[in-house]
């Protein structure tokens, strides 16, 4: 749930990105050209490197249903790593977590969850608003 909630802004994104150009380069394996598109949509959300490209995708396309874009990204806030898989259709997104990895792991899961929803939120790039100047 924890990186679900905080790439949802990145998914937005990256379903701007009309459906043909991600068949397209899936299909003739241009990885590099996804890893564009996700570099380009992460980086308004989060430090560089913090989310990015892993070592593929799928797209699953067929004369009956409906188009689905699965891609395998990583999401690397400090001290740890998390593998996974986002799948988006026209109306559903969803992540699949694979492995996360810590640097320095505690033996309490507990605590190593808080930490990944620390670090996550401090890759996360936060934009703020101006306060008003008093008159």
């Amino acid at each position: 749930m924890i990186v679900a909630t905080a790439i949802q802004p990145v998914v937005r994104e990256l379903r701007l990105v009309d459906i043909a150009d991600y068949i397209a380069f899936i299909r003739m394996e241009h990885f590099a050209s996804v890893a564009d598109l996700v570099d380009s949509a992460a980086e308004l959300f989060f430090m560089p490197g913090a989310l990015r490209m892993g070592l593929g995708g799928e797209a699953h396309v067929c004369w009956t249903g409906s188009p689905r874009i699965v891609l395998d990204l990583e999401l690397r806030p400090e001290g740890a790593v998390v593998y996974f898989q986002l799948s988006m259709t026209a109306d559903h997104a969803s992540v699949e977590v694979h492995y996360v990895s810590f640097e320095k792991p505690d033996a309490e899961p507990e605590k190593n969850t808080e930490y990944l929803a620390a670090a996550i939120e401090q890759a996360m790039i936060r934009r703020t608003v101006p306060r008003a100047e008093a008159a």
